[in-house]
């Protein structure tokens, strides 16, 4: 009798855990919400995933320049939007220069992209103290190479989202 117990109980146990559907349909299927969006993922409209993924978190600049394009802007316009419906979230907005030029000069025209984004989403309606920026200069290239292709990858301001909204 002993020899059929331990057998019985995890022949239970099997059919238990064959009870439970949403394991056999991965984890997704068991998070996702009405419409199969799966909380936190690029497929949720409120997710950080989401915004670099579907909105856009950075925008890129001319040789020597801070003045944003049109392209820029519509970008901008729709974090406005976002940063609007999603009040829970603050950012920070790193401008970027290529590697050409001096240190000194690549962090104050990294400061001026990140200003002009700034003020950008500012006068889209989001409140100052959601915003901060930072420059990187030449200092965090996303491309390495001394070829045009990588020099405009480099010269950004990217949106970077921060859980709270900011006292500052």
């Amino acid at each position: 009798m002993k020899h059929l117990t331990i057998p019985a109980m995890l022949i239970g146990a099997l059919a238990l855990s064959a009870c439970d559907r949403n394991s056999r349909f991965g984890d997704d299927a068991a998070t996702a919400g009405a419409g199969g969006i799966v909380p936190g993922s690029p497929s949720d409209p409120a997710s950080p995933a989401y915004f670099e993924q579907t909105i856009g978190d950075r925008v890129l600049f001319a040789v020597d320049q801070s003045t944003l394009s049109g392209e820029a802007q519509d970008v901008l316009a729709k974090q406005a939007s976002w940063l609007m419906e999603n009040p829970e979230y603050s950012a920070i907005v790193e401008g970027h220069a290529d590697e050409q030029g001096t240190r000194e000069y690549n962090l104050a025209l990294g400061a001026r992209r990140a200003s002009a984004v700034q003020s950008y989403l500012i006068d889209r309606g989001v409140a100052p103290n959601r915003l901060r920026t930072v420059s990187y200069g030449k200092e965090r290239p996303l491309e390495i190479c001394s070829d045009e292709t990588c020099y405009a990858q480099n010269r950004r301001a990217v949106t970077v989202l921060t859980a709270g909204a900011g006292t500052s």
